[in-house]
């Protein structure tokens, strides 16, 4: 296996990455044992002309799933993940993602995720089995 640098990557990561050019740039706050951010898909993030495209929301989702074992200080790499599309999602519309820890052991995090619009209508969802790893960053 190759070794992971469990430091959340402060710059390039896809989905936190505040200098990633591409990046979704999410800002997670951890609050009650829910990991929260905000998103507002703008039509770089489009597949059909104005809906947002199901790889963007399965990434805001993926990323969400990481956020609970992270902040409780067990980096995990997603094992398995299950998403559900409720609803046609359009861009410029603001979203909120959610997400928290169902069920944890030492190897494996169950954790779920909501995607929101700011009424809280759930728009997308996501159950994930996330494998703790050990990797070069801190508590390795």
């Amino acid at each position: 296996m190759i070794p992971v640098d469990t430091e959340k990557s402060p710059t390039m990561c896809f989905g936190c990455g505040q200098d990633n050019p591409i990046g979704l740039k999410l800002k997670f706050d951890w609050t009650d044992g829910v990991a929260r951010a905000e998103f507002t898909p703008d039509e770089r993030h489009q597949g059909w002309s104005n809906i947002v495209h199901g790889g963007i929301i399965s990434s805001l989702l993926d990323e969400a799933l990481s956020y609970p074992p992270y902040f409780t200080g067990m980096p995990c790499l997603t094992a398995k993940m299950e998403v559900r599309l409720r609803s046609t999602i359009l861009i410029g519309e603001p979203l909120v993602v959610s997400a928290g820890i169902s069920k944890k052991n030492r190897r494996l995090v169950e954790t779920w995720a909501t995607l929101e619009l700011k009424d809280g209508t759930v728009v997308a969802e996501a159950k994930g089995v996330m494998f703790v790893i050990r990797g070069k960053g801190k508590g390795a």
